[in-house]
């Protein structure tokens, strides 16, 4: 609990004093018009950090054991993804003015610390194998992005769908996920096209796999708009 208090806290920090940020500097310059339709592909990295590990399994570790085997208990690591934001519409469909609605689809690696154990799947592979603790997110998300026309860019993720797979499967060989994702960050048009921007999300997922797989996240992305 003590890590997932940390990896809140650093998200949530992180995109407000950007947000703040944005917002502060509403009269920047005007983006290029090299910005296209606004259509977007981007990549993305950063660190995450899982609800609770996933020790003390047959897959990961030697289950009950695992205190003469070692385990892989360790709950954070690291992400990377890409994925496409399309415009919906530039006005919110008429509702708000210099706002636009974006679709994203988006695909998203992540690689938890994982150690080296003597049971689990090392015990197929051979003695003191590294078990690899991964998973990937697919997501689907409707995108709210503010102050059109300017470099800085606020935008929120009010909810979204995610799809989960993950590595090594659970005790009873499950391995498919669902639940829902929020986010929020902000975007600074660079040079011409090109785009940084900074992202914060958290992952709430319906542990269909009988293990705990909701997490959290936060990173920076580079984005090229066409």
């Amino acid at each position: 609990m003590q890590i997932w208090r940390r990896v809140r806290s650093i998200g949530v920090w992180s995109v407000a004093v950007a947000i703040a940020a944005g917002l502060a500097v509403s009269g920047v310059p005007r983006v290029s018009a090299e910005e296209g339709t606004g259509n977007m592909v981007f990549f993305k990295g950063g660190f995450v950090g899982m609800n609770s590990n996933r020790g003390n399994e047959f897959f990961t570790d030697c289950g009950l054991a695992s205190t003469t085997c070692g385990q892989n208990n360790s709950s954070t690591g690291w992400y990377v993804g890409a994925g496409l934001d399309l415009v919906l519409s530039k006005d919110t469909w008429g509702m708000m003015s210099k706002t636009w609605a974006v679709g994203e689809i988006g695909l998203q690696f992540n690689r938890i610390g994982s150690s080296t154990v003597t049971g689990g799947v090392s015990a197929v592979t051979g003695p003191q194998a590294k078990t690899q603790l991964t998973s990937v997110t697919i997501d689907v998300a409707p995108k709210i992005k503010f102050m059109e026309g300017s470099a800085f860019r606020p935008w929120i993720i009010p909810i979204g769908l995610d799809i989960m797979v993950i590595s090594p499967p659970s005790n009873q060989t499950q391995y498919l996920d669902v639940g829902v994702e929020f986010g929020a960050g902000v975007e600074y048009d660079l040079w011409k096209a090109f785009k940084v921007g900074l992202d914060a999300r958290y992952h709430l997922m319906a542990n269909m796999t009988n293990t705990s797989n909701s997490y959290a996240q936060v990173g920076p992305y580079v984005g090229i708009s066409f």
